[in-house]
């Protein structure tokens, strides 16, 4: 087996061109490079769908998860390890983590990345509001450019990838601000 620090990830091109071997329909919107949310507003306009957003988290005892969540989902992070059945609260993974186990950056984060987790080290996490049927918009492993693909389809990805989404509705913090 090839330590994990020898895993080369997977470029955006050759996530694309896994999704199409596997009969993956997307639909690609490039644009400049985003860090965060609000960054992608001015963009929204060209893209149907659910936009999303993506948490690396580990919890005390070194258990990973990549929680995918609508946008604009408000996400009690002080109880979500008991949603989740972590260890303890959860914590934001470090960017050089990320890298390692994910070959994505931060800014980069997506529902994609767990491609490139050959090792089953993370938790694939799923906010219940991204399965509704609408198609749901995540970036391909880089931050410039953005993929819209069908629910049943990421599901089917994630699968594929050895991933079984754990589908949950994330707890809301009960004073409106984020955990």
């Amino acid at each position: 087996m090839i330590p994990t620090s020898q895993i080369v990830p997977l470029t955006d091109a050759e996530l694309c061109a896994r999704l199409a071997a596997s009969g993956i329909a997307f639909h690609r919107t490039d644009h400049p490079a985003v860090f965060t949310v609000a960054e992608t507003a001015p963009h929204r306009d060209m893209m149907i769908g659910l936009q999303t957003k993506n948490l690396f988290l580990k919890d005390k005892k070194g258990r990973l998860f990549l929680v995918s969540a609508k946008s604009d989902a408000r996400i009690d992070l002080k109880r979500l390890h008991e949603t989740l059945g972590a260890s303890g609260r959860l914590s934001f993974g470090s960017a050089e983590l990320l890298l390692e186990k994910l070959g994505v950056t931060p800014g980069s984060v997506t529902a994609f990345a767990v491609v490139n987790d050959r090792e089953g080290a993370v938790t694939m996490v799923l906010d219940v509001n991204l399965t509704t049927g609408e198609e749901v918009n995540f970036h391909p492993l880089v931050n410039t450019a953005t993929l819209r693909i069908g629910r049943d389809d990421l599901v089917a990805f994630l699968r594929e990838t050895g991933h079984e989404p754990l589908i949950v509705d994330l707890p809301v913090p009960p004073d409106g601000q984020n955990g």
